[in-house]
């Protein structure tokens, strides 16, 4: 029985590897997704085959819990608060690895005998990379959901306690290997970690805030992979592997489109928000223009290739279906109508690729950063809709600038540029935004969905 089920596993463990492979383009997404719960499936059912702990009762009463939690998320949860939900997820799977490592410590105390090295430096691992991602990642939510600040909060001396903190677990994870059968030793590692947790993601910013829940996605595969070593389970291994590789990969990146160090992601030394540089008074006063849907359209008519640019704020107004609408449109009238997506537009890797599929938006439509930059001067109108930073021109030009560097899509090139925007609030990096008073920009101000469906009607009047 022990041999097929290690075969069922590494079954479920090629299907979550094409899965992966599947969800790396459109095209193959929703085989890629189906063939990874397919693993899963599998690996669920052959872990229950093996029982040990408790009985099918509590299993079932523990799916069916599980599952109905997991049902009301699904249907809940919009597109607009997936990073957060990402986030709790990420602390989830550290919270488990924690608790299910120090179960089988527990477990192997109480036996007869000396516990494997295996286990205790795998318990150990499991402890004190779980507790990290599960405070890490609450932070994380409390910052994404606005129930803390999203301010980098700093003070004196916080990377020497970061680093005592560190030296502090690394010195409990030493105890809880030579003596596994001290619960204290190992219930103490996990409390100087939850605490290492916290200040590693405090002294991040809002702006930040999407590359440290990819690295804590990483966090929570380690501590997952290091649990399968603790229970001997190889399917977990393998897909908590996969998850911390994955989510390093994403991390690094996520730091080269923003211009970041994936070290000081790693350590929490994030360069604070909005600090420094000119005030909003100096860059907007006087200059902005307004424009209302009608004299968008009048641009519209006459252009012969248009850009939509999208961001967090479409999100939020989901005006994801007018935009595509508004694109059709242009495009029976023989206008040339392209995306530009940053990769780290809106708050998650890809999120503007799903809400523009969910429209269905041809993938080809969808030009990444370095492509639209190319000739984006030959672009007669550039339409941003909720974009801020990744549209900022101090990216390129000023560079004691929070996001200086950092990898932008040049619409301040193109020969107009019509900007739907509530108003003219900072983006995550908390700094203004030249672009908005540039001559060549003009302000939509309103609700991304409504005002692009203002100018649909003005369009079809005209």
């Amino acid at each position: 029985m022990s041999a097929l089920i290690n075969i069922g596993y590494l079954v479920a463990s090629v299907l979550f590897i094409l899965g992966l492979k599947g969800l790396t383009h459109p095209r193959t997404a929703v085989r890629g997704n189906l063939l990874g719960a397919v693993g899963m499936l599998l690996a669920i059912v052959l872990t229950l085959t093996d029982q040990q702990i408790v009985s099918y009762e509590m299993i079932i009463l523990g799916l069916i819990i599980g599952g109905a939690i997991g049902a009301v998320l699904a249907i809940k949860i919009e597109m607009t608060s997936m990073p957060e939900l990402v986030a709790v997820l990420n602390g989830f799977g550290g919270i488990a690895s924690v608790l299910v490592a120090g179960a089988a410590l527990l477990e192997s105390a109480l036996k007869p005998g000396v516990p494997l090295m295996q286990l205790t430096v795998a318990t150990a691992v499991s402890g004190l990379i779980g507790a990290v991602t599960f405070w890490g990642s609450l932070v994380a939510f409390g910052k994404l959901k606005g129930l803390i600040s999203e301010n980098a909060v700093l003070f004196s001396g916080q990377q020497v306690i970061n680093s005592l903190l560190a030296a502090a677990a690394l010195a409990l994870s030493c105890w809880v290997v030579i003596d596994p059968t001290s619960m204290m030793a190992y219930w103490l590692l996990v409390g100087v970690a939850s605490v290492l947790g916290i200040l590693l993601v405090i002294p991040v910013g809002g702006a930040d805030m999407p590359v440290v829940v990819a690295l804590l996605n990483s966090y929570s595969g380690l501590a997952a992979a290091a649990t399968g070593f603790v229970l001997s389970n190889n399917v977990l291994i393998i897909t908590g592997s996969l998850v911390g590789a994955s989510g390093i990969i994403l991390t690094q990146i996520m730091c080269k489109a923003m211009n970041r160090s994936l070290t000081n992601v790693l350590f929490g030394v994030m360069a604070p928000a909005g600090e420094g540089g000119p005030t909003a008074d100096e860059v907007y006063g006087g200059k902005v223009k307004s424009a209302s849907p009608e004299e968008v359209a009048v641009l519209f008519e006459t252009a012969r290739r248009v850009m939509i640019v999208p961001g967090y704020g479409m999100a939020v107004s989901q005006a994801q279906y007018p935009v595509a609408s508004l694109a059709a449109l242009l495009e029976s009238r023989g206008t040339t109508v392209e995306y530009a997506v940053h990769p780290v537009a809106g708050r998650m890797p890809g999120h503007m690729n799903v809400l523009l599929a969910e429209a269905d938006v041809p993938y080809e439509a969808l030009k990444d950063m370095d492509e639209s930059n190319q000739d984006i001067d030959q672009v007669d109108v550039a339409l941003v809709i909720g974009a801020n930073d990744v549209v900022n021109p101090l990216a390129r030009t000023d560079p004691s600038s929070p996001i200086a560097g950092m990898p932008i899509i040049d619409v301040d090139k193109a020969r107009t540029v019509v900007i739907i925007k509530r108003s003219l609030s900072p983006g995550f990096a908390g700094i203004p935004n030249p672009l908005f008073s540039l001559d060549n920009s003009l302000m939509l101000f309103g609700d991304g969905k409504k005002m692009v469906l203002d100018i649909i009607a003005a369009l079809k009047e005209a």
